[in-house]
């Protein structure tokens, strides 16, 4: 398959041919349809220290995508073959003190889709069941799929706090600002 590949701690991306991802019992496989372009991904483009910092190359990035499912591994039940599909990039242990308690954003082995592990700059990415949004309103275009991430973030951050009333600065020029 093609995709951007970070081959090694220097800046920039290569387009290259990489082998297609396999499906776990638990996976999902998914064929890119569109992807967003966050900020992670330009710290990881430029190899700034952020990215020296948590990145090990080689490693394929993007995280913000949609696709459809092309596979699925034995044990997935809700996921089919056809659906239109983005993803939550953060993969938990699901079995740590905060996942079980409910907290599975502060999972102390979470491993992020395109940083840590092979991401969805590529024709085929590979993720859990568990991190897959069925879209089943055919109004979702797939440019509106690929920011369902950042999207859902912003919508969080606003939610958890009670802001009915008070003045809010938002900042940043992307998707979550």
């Amino acid at each position: 398959m093609k995709a951007l590949y970070k081959a090694g701690p220097q800046a920039g991306f290569e387009l290259v041919d990489r082998p297609e991802p396999t499906v776990g019992p638990d996976d999902v496989k998914i064929r890119v349809m569109t992807t967003g372009i966050c900020g992670t991904d330009l710290h990881i483009q430029s190899w700034d220290a952020w990215a020296q910092g948590i990145i090990e190359a080689p490693l394929i990035p993007g995280h913000e995508f949609y696709g459809e499912v092309v596979e699925t591994g034995g044990d997935v039940r809700d996921v089919k073959v056809g659906d239109r599909v983005s993803g939550e990039g953060h993969i938990v242990c699901g079995i740590c003190r905060n996942c079980r308690a409910g907290r599975r954003q502060m999972c102390i082995h979470t491993v992020s889709v395109g940083v840590q592990r092979d991401g969805a700059f590529a024709e085929y990415v590979v993720i859990p069941e568990t991190n897959v949004w069925v879209h089943h309103d055919p109004s979702v275009t797939p440019e509106l799929g690929a920011i369902f991430d950042p999207f859902g973030n912003a919508v969080h951050t606003a939610l958890s706090f009670p802001l009915v009333g008070e003045d809010v600065l938002i900042t940043g020029a992307g998707p979550i600002g």
